[in-house]
């Protein structure tokens, strides 16, 4: 009885079912062999006062601030409570567009299409602010050398329009012989989408993609056209790690370095994107680079109604996929915490409560004769230390609960720790990669959810039946299915699934001509790597 060890290969659903590169990988990233589990994302935040549409870190010496935004505010998480307090500069804001975040020093600069540049400086500002009465509304913006780049101008009026500020001076932005700011306006090439920094910068319009190189008084800098025809078709696609960017054009994925446009998607995975995505919807599409895990991730929403990510290591040059209930991924940064701090940042008073969020009860009350607080009035089933709840309703007396999203952060005790004392959580300035759910910060630190990987169709003979299945995965197990079928056209139906024994077998039976063979790895795993699979040649009848 043959038995093929079934590699987990690259996944390109471009590609033949039967030809070598696996189906599916769902819910894992690449690694240099196999794949690791992508876990979900949970609610980090307090809940803000409207939905969020990004979040952003800003580091300046100890200083560590996490921000978000929403249609009509900005908001700056509180890093012992966790709660986003509004910091809008007065009257809000108009529009509807995603705000663009940047660091330029120790000044934080966001944009959103509708309003001026607004500033806010770490460590000082206690509200955003307009940078400059003469600062541009903007679509995008990016720190390019000592400049600050804005792009797309005027709320939309302006569309092919770039302008950046004098060196080192964010606040002017008034062309003159003692200023250096300036502007271009580039003829062909369509709308500007995206802006992208460093030692020169890259301006990303609908049909081309410029580069911007600083080349000194009288014209400050150079625009030399490196792709022309081939542009950037969401500017919310544009993602950028070292020298390199990444975009999604008009036929798929391409990365650029400034001097050359590569090809990333190319009989990948361009054509299941474009089959995947809602492209009604492609303006609500974000992106952030995990650079722990050498991973670019894009957040769109897909043509089921529900969102998804595209995930993309850069180094390994591997696709995989997910299914999220983050509505925008980002990055931020840990605040750290004390051993002190983990329990008294975990715990607060039945009083604090806030309704919708989950809470243990620790005591009922203030342990020196207090009066004792009924917490079946905020949501609780029964007024018992330990119960977990979701509150519904003000607090009332001295009792103590455990606010299981900080816990789920931090821990409550030294001896629930859901982290070693060693994780990032713990460490301060330590980036994290994180979303938003609705109106809260999220961080993709939860449980796998539900991940897949499928082999590509394999032939043994005319005919044959598989007959067992063993997953290869690193501390762990899985759930196995097997679907079979005579002809290459016939509908790919998956048997149950089968949970592998102690041993890592599965017991199957299903006879045809090709096979494919579903592993949904299980536990505590590490590693998916491969799935050895005993076959039964079997005649033609």
């Amino acid at each position: 009885m043959p038995t093929k060890r079934l590699q987990f290969t690259d996944w390109l659903p471009d590609q033949p079912s039967n030809a070598g590169s696996i189906i599916d990988a769902k819910n894992v990233y690449p690694v240099s062999v196999g794949y690791a589990p992508f876990t979900s994302a949970e609610n980090y935040s307090g809940a803000a006062s409207e939905n969020l549409n990004s979040v952003f870190v800003a580091r300046y010496g100890d200083d560590v601030a996490v921000f978000a935004g929403g249609a009509t505010k900005l908001f700056n998480l509180n890093n012992t409570t966790l709660a986003l307090a509004d910091v809008s500069k007065a009257g809000g804001y108009g529009g509807t567009g995603i705000w663009k975040f940047e660091q330029f020093g120790k000044v934080v600069l966001a944009t959103n299409n509708s309003e001026k540049i607004q500033a806010w400086t770490v460590g000082v500002s206690t509200v955003f602010a307009d940078v400059a009465a003469a600062a541009p509304i903007a679509k995008d913006i990016a720190i390019v050398r000592d400049f600050v780049f804005a792009g797309n101008l005027a709320g939309g009026t302006d569309t092919n329009k770039v302008q950046w500020s004098d060196i080192n001076d964010e606040t002017d932005w008034t062309s003159g012989t003692t200023s250096q700011s300036d502007y271009q306006i580039i003829a062909d090439g369509g709308n500007v989408q995206a802006i992208t920094g460093g030692e020169f910068g890259l301006v990303f319009l609908q049909r081309a993609v410029l580069r911007a190189s600083y080349v000194g008084s009288p014209l400050f800098f150079q625009f030399d056209t490196i792709s022309r025809g081939l542009g950037c078709l969401e500017g919310n696609s544009v993602a950028q790690y070292g020298s390199v960017s990444f975009f999604l054009s008009d036929d798929g994925w391409y990365s650029t370095d400034g001097q050359t446009i590569t090809p990333i998607g190319l009989e990948k995975v361009d054509r299941w994107f474009f089959d995947d995505v809602l492209l009604a919807s492609i303006n609500t599409m974000s992106v952030a680079v995990d650079p722990i895990k050498n991973l670019v991730v894009w957040n769109y929403a897909n043509n089921a109604g529900t969102r998804s990510l595209l995930i993309y290591n850069w180094q390994l040059q591997k696709w995989t996929r997910g299914s999220t209930v983050s509505d925008v991924v980002g990055t931020i940064a840990t605040t750290g915490t004390t051993l002190e701090g983990i329990t008294s940042e975990s715990d607060v008073a039945a009083t604090a409560t806030v309704s919708g969020k989950s809470y243990t009860i620790v005591t009922l009350n203030d342990g020196i004769g207090g009066a004792t607080t009924d917490f079946t009035l905020i949501g609780a089933t029964a007024n018992t230390v330990g119960l977990t709840f979701t509150a519904t309703g003000a607090g009332a007396g001295t009792g103590t609960a455990t606010d299981m999203v900080a816990a789920a952060t931090a821990s409550t005790t030294l001896e629930t720790l859901v982290a070693s004392l060693d994780s990032r959580l713990f460490v301060g300035g330590k980036i994290l990669f994180s979303g938003v759910i609705t109106d809260k910060i999220a961080i993709f630190t939860g449980l796998p959810i539900s991940p897949e990987i499928v082999t590509t169709d394999v032939e043994v003979g005319y005919n044959s039946v598989v007959t067992l299945a063993r997953p290869q995965i690193d501390n762990g197990s899985a759930d196995v299915a097997v679907a079979s079928r005579r002809e290459l056209n016939d509908v790919v139906i998956f048997s149950d699934d089968v949970t592998t024994t102690s041993e890592g077998r599965a017991n199957l039976r299903s006879y045809g001509r090709y096979h494919r063979i579903s592993v949904k790895p299980t536990g505590n795993w590490t590693t998916a790597m491969a799935v050895d699979v005993d076959f039964k040649p079997q005649g033609n009848r």
